[in-house]
C-alpha cells in the first residue's frame, strides 16, 4: 500500500503576537488619521457644527418614535409629544437658517424633516386607529408594520410602552 501523507506542521514565529499587535496599532493610527479623531477616548466629542445639531435633534425625534428599544425588557418606548417637539425644533431651525445654509445642508435638513414628519404621521394614525377600535391606545406592531415609534401604556401583548 502507500505511506500516509505526512501531517503538515504549523510553524509559528515566537513574536507573532507582537507583530499582530503592531499591525493593530498601525491600523488604528490610519483609521484615526482618516477620521480626524483621536483613539476613541471618552473626551472625544462630535464636532460642534450644524450637522451635529441636526443629528442630535433627529436622534431625539427617532427615540420618541420608538426607534430605540430597551434591550432588557425588549419593549419599545414611544413618546409622540417628545418626538413632535424634536421635529418642531428642527422645523424652527430650518426656518431660522433659511438662506444661511449651504445647498447640501439645506437639502439634508429638509430631507430629514420630511422623513421624520412622515414617520410621525404614520405612527400617530396607527395609534389613533388602535384607539378607535377600543384598544388601549398601545398598538401591537408586527415586524412588517413597525414604524419608528409609539406612545402610551403597554397592553399585555404589546411590546410598546406608551408613557403616561
Amino acid at each position: 500500500m502507500s505511506d500516509p501523507a505526512p501531517e503538515p506542521k504549523l510553524h509559528v514565529d515566537s513574536d507573532w503576537k507582537a507583530q499582530a499587535e503592531a499591525e493593530r496599532e498601525k491600523l488604528k493610527k490610519i483609521d484615526s488619521e482618516r477620521t480626524g479623531k483621536s483613539t476613541g477616548g471618552p473626551e472625544d466629542l462630535p464636532p460642534a457644527d450644524f450637522r451635529t445639531i441636526v443629528g442630535m435633534l433627529a436622534t431625539q425625534a427617532l427615540g420618541g418614535l420608538g426607534a430605540y428599544g430597551d434591550p432588557q425588557t425588549r419593549r419599545v418606548v414611544v413618546d409622540l409629544p417628545a418626538a413632535q417637539f424634536a421635529i418642531d425644533l428642527l422645523g424652527v431651525l430650518d426656518a431660522k437658517t433659511q438662506g444661511n445654509l449651504t445647498a447640501e445642508e439645506s437639502k439634508e435638513l429638509k430631507g430629514i424633516l420630511a422623513e421624520l414628519r412622515t414617520r410621525f404621521v404614520q405612527f400617530a394614525q396607527m395609534v389613533a386607529a388602535q384607539a378607535a377600535k377600543g384598544g388601549s391606545g398601545a398598538p401591537s406592531i408586527s415586524a412588517e408594520q413597525k414604524p419608528a415609534a409609539s406612545t402610551g401604556t403597554a397592553s399585555a401583548k404589546s411590546k410598546i410602552i406608551f408613557p403616561s
